[in-house]
Formats: structure tokens, sequence, C-alpha cells
């Protein structure tokens, strides 16, 4: 848990500018994207998103995390999910168009990175070794949020992922003391459950290919393949060392 922590720390200390630039230019994007969601504005934040994953995955983990055991995985979990993003801006499959089903719910997602380091200052945490919106719990929240407000036609496999990472912030809550995770992991669960929702009233009977019922299987087995490799590599850290 110190060196948990501790790469918090590092990492907020010498990248809180950079973070602040982040934050800038997602709520710029958020706002034209909500009220002038042009071509060029949609595409810019796929570009985002992009550039947003792989900084998780590179300057996050692979760099300031280093000491955690893990580290290696995660990274490679972010550098997927990136590759993702990559493949939707390449084929348009996500197409950002307002569906207003889920609004509220949307933009309470929305806000949630904003009061992940609130509540962190609350129980007594301080700047550097404290939560901060440009962190991978609060980057999933803010995907969920954007994609809930956009929900029309999303990317499941996406998705998956997402899902998965809310489940490993919810144990993080117990193993590294990090009430802050239960917060955002939990508002996460009706959003992703009204994803899968949508997806199998809309396409269970469809003439897709491949079927639906085989992209459930593929989803099945992914997300069974996912679990196995997070939940060993995070106990990872749990492991006493010689």
């Amino acid at each position: 848990m110190e060196i948990f922590w501790r790469t918090i720390a590092y990492y907020n200390s010498a990248t809180w500018l950079l973070q602040i630039v982040i934050i800038l230019i997602g709520i710029a994007l958020t706002g034209l994207l909500i009220g002038k969601p042009r071509p060029w504005v949609k595409m810019a934040m796929k570009f985002y998103m992009i550039g947003l994953y792989t900084w998780i995955s590179v300057v996050y983990y692979y760099i300031y995390c280093e000491e955690r055991s893990y580290n290696g995985v995660m990274a490679m979990f972010w550098g997927v999910m990136a590759v993702i993003w990559v493949w939707d801006a390449i084929t348009g499959y996500t197409t950002f168009e307002r569906t207003h089903k889920y609004d509220l719910l949307s933009y309470v997602l929305l806000a949630m990175p904003f009061i992940y380091p609130l509540v962190s200052l609350a129980r007594g945490l301080s700047f550097p070794e404290m939560t901060s919106p440009v962190m991978p719990c609060s980057v999933v929240v803010f995907t969920i949020g954007l994609l809930l407000l956009f929900a029309q036609k999303v990317n499941m496999f996406l998705v998956l992922f997402l899902c998965h990472w809310s489940l490993i912030g919810l144990s993080k809550t117990y193993f590294f003391q990090i009430p802050e995770d239960f917060l955002l992991a939990s508002a996460t669960i009706p959003g992703l459950y009204l994803f899968f929702r949508e997806y199998f009233l809309n396409n269970l009977h469809a003439d897709t290919k491949p079927k639906a019922k085989y992209i459930n299987w593929l989803l099945i087995s992914v997300c069974v393949g996912l679990a196995v490799l997070l939940t060993t590599t995070m106990f990872l850290e749990l492991v006493p060392k010689n």
C-alpha cells in the first residue's frame, strides 16, 4: 500500500500542470460535443480519448507506477483500450449521437472525476499523495458518462474493458484503502447495465454478422479471460517479496 500511494504522489507532483491541460481540453471538447456535435468535433474527441488512454498506459502506469509489480499488465490493458479507440476512429463505429434517455446519470458520471479529489481532501489527504481527475478510475467514469450521453451506438468491447476496470476499482477500496474508488466504481454500475441492456435489446433479434448470440458468447469469453488475468496480477502486489 505504501508503494501504491508513493507512486501516486510521484505522478501528481511531476505531471500536475499537464494534468490541468488535459482536463481543460477534455472540458472544451465535451462542451463542443454536447453543444455543436459536428463531425470534426466527434473525431477530435476520439483522438483525445486515444491520447488520454495512451497517457494512462504509458505515463501513469509504465513510467510513474514502475515500482508496482503489476504495472506492466496494467499498461498493456490501457494500451489495448487506446488501440480500441484508434480502431473506432478509423471505422467511425461510435457515432456520438445523442439519445437523451440517460442524460441525468450521464452528467452525474461526467462530474464524478472532479468529486474524486474532493473526497480525498475531505478524508484528510493532501497533494500530491491524493487522487486526481487524470487517473485510471476517473478516466473510466468520464468515459462511461460520455458514452452514455451518446449511447445510440457504442463500442461494446470498450464497455467490456471499462466494466472490468470498475470491478477492479471496487476491490481496490479494501486492499489499498481508497474509498474514492468505491464511490466511482459504484457510480458506473448503472451505466454499464444500461449499455448492455441497450445492446441486447437492439441486437438480440437482429440479423447481425456475427449473430448476436455469438457476440454474446465472445463477450463472455473475453470477460472470463480478463477476469483471470487482472485478478491474478492485482494480487501480486499483496504477495510478500523476499
